[in-house]
């Protein structure tokens, strides 16, 4: 992760809620109080942080360049899935899925339910002790 290069990435949204001043916990929120989706075309963050400016002094609102951002997201994920195949159920992890409204808008252009687990910013972490526990467990029956 880092601030030229985090397409979709829980630090694109950081940036994101820095830039346009709304918490990152509250960006699922706003965004669904959008009347239209504003387009964000650029999932680099230097250039969508640039756009996002250039939109606020256009005078578009916070929550339709959140719902344009959440979209940009969703559109990006369901393009990466769609081409290795999709089949539900579909299930979200990692931070960004704490944010209700990129969860929206990925089931929305899925078509279909995404699941998201009661704590997703850890699923990764417990996957990996998972597979060295079962590592670990193979290696001590190896030695008696």
């Amino acid at each position: 992760m880092n601030d030229k290069c985090a397409a979709g990435t829980g630090r694109f949204l950081e940036v994101m809620s820095q830039t346009l001043g709304v918490p990152l916990n509250e960006m699922g929120t706003v965004s669904c109080r959008a009347a239209k989706n504003v387009r964000v075309s650029s999932m680099c963050t230097v250039f969508a942080e640039s756009e996002v400016v250039s939109l606020v002094a256009k005078g578009e609102k916070v929550e339709d360049i959140l719902n344009g951002i959440h979209q940009a997201i969703a559109d990006r994920v369901a393009s990466l899935a769609l081409r290795v195949g999709l089949e539900p159920p579909v299930a979200v992890t990692g931070g960004v899925a704490m944010n209700g409204g990129v969860v929206r808008a990925l089931q929305a252009r899925l078509g279909t339910r995404v699941v998201v687990p009661e704590d997703p910013q850890l699923t990764g972490a417990l996957g990996a002790a998972m597979i060295a526990w079962d590592r670990w467990e193979a290696m001590e029956l190896d030695l008696n």
